[in-house]
């Protein structure tokens, strides 16, 4: 029962002085870096999605229209 409480205890004051450290680092790399990344995707994603919206807009769907048009003009 001893050596089960020295290891819970050993177990907490190891995530205990993890955590000490991590808040007295001033380093913000990691925070940095991460929101790069995210402000990259984010501008990435959304020329993706206006290419995709102006490519749909002006040549696809007028074309899609037009077939489905052809389709139901059989009578003329």
């Amino acid at each position: 029962m001893k050596n089960f409480i020295r290891k819970i205890r050993n177990k907490a004051v190891s995530v205990y002085s993890d955590a000490k450290s991590l808040v007295i680092s001033r380093k913000a790399e990691g925070y940095v870096d991460t929101g790069v990344k995210i402000l990259i995707a984010v501008v990435l994603g959304a020329l993706l999605l206006a290419g995709l919206y102006a490519l749909f807009n002006e040549t696809i769907l007028p074309t899609v229209e037009q077939r489905v048009q052809d389709l139901f003009a059989f009578g003329v």
